[in-house]
């Protein structure tokens, strides 16, 4: 399974509290979102506001792809919110 991140700048959802981003995941775009919580709890989003999530995912964009990744390949998921549990999961047990 291929699984490439485009360039692209996320999306902010503030009734969902979720930045959305792309993956191409075997040359198809699969729709991926992150939650306020995660960032705040695993990447140093100060809140969910617009500007405190995008400097957080800006910044931990490496880590935050890697989780992603390893949750595209786990499930081949059509979309996929990535949730600070999963997160806190990953990084206790797949990160090198």
């Amino acid at each position: 399974m291929q699984i490439l991140f485009p360039n692209e700048a996320p999306e902010y959802s503030g009734r969902e509290l979720t930045l959305a981003f792309p993956a191409m995941v075997d040359g198809q775009r699969v729709e991926c979102m992150i939650t306020a919580e995660a960032l705040e709890d695993h990447f140093g989003a100060a809140s969910p506001r617009l500007e405190d999530m995008i400097v957080a995912f800006d910044t931990h964009r490496s880590r935050i792809e890697a989780a992603t990744r390893r949750l595209l390949s786990e499930t081949r998921a059509q979309c996929l919110v990535l949730r600070s549990g999963y997160v806190r999961f990953y990084e206790a047990n797949w990160r090198n």
